[in-house]
């Protein structure tokens, strides 16, 4: 028996091992993500007279009136969250949170192009939200045993 005979059983099992860390890498992207944009929901709800004021004179939301750009935005960032938490419809959810995020940095865009940081961090989330669309959401959600009843089906 050669060396790279002796080896497979090993590189298998470090393959499956690497595998199942992916797994939780894909939770932990979609936890993170979420919670992101879940506490950015929850900020605007508190005072929804702040976040109205803020959208009719900071936020320069194109095209749309800023009352229901301030309630779609503060839709999306509470309820697609909530959907990428459990990995259902996992894929529509970051879809719109990409859309949510682009929005964001096209509305503010006078202050993010002056504060780097700041724009760093949503092209930071947009790539992870990216892994999310790309890749999907991996085993652990509830769009993996739904796939996988469908294939049984």
């Amino acid at each position: 028996m050669t060396l790279i005979e002796k080896a497979l059983p090993l590189l298998g099992a470090g393959r499956n091992a690497l595998n199942s860390f992916a797994s939780l890498l894909d939770l932990g992207i979609r936890l993170y993500i979420s919670k992101v944009f879940f506490l950015s929901g929850l900020t605007k709800i508190r005072d929804w007279d702040t976040t109205l004021t803020l959208f009719r004179e900071e936020y320069h939301v194109p095209v749309v009136p800023p009352e229901l750009a301030a309630f779609m935005g503060t839709a999306g960032e509470l309820m697609l969250p909530v959907f990428l938490t459990i990995g259902l419809a996992t894929r529509f959810a970051a879809l719109g949170l990409t859309f949510v995020n682009i929005m964001a940095v096209v509305s503010y865009w006078h202050v993010l192009n002056m504060a780097e940081p700041a724009l760093a961090q949503h092209v930071y989330w947009g790539v992870l939200i990216l892994v999310i669309l790309l890749h999907g959401p991996g085993k652990l959600s509830l769009d993996a045993v739904v796939w996988k009843r469908m294939k049984h089906d």
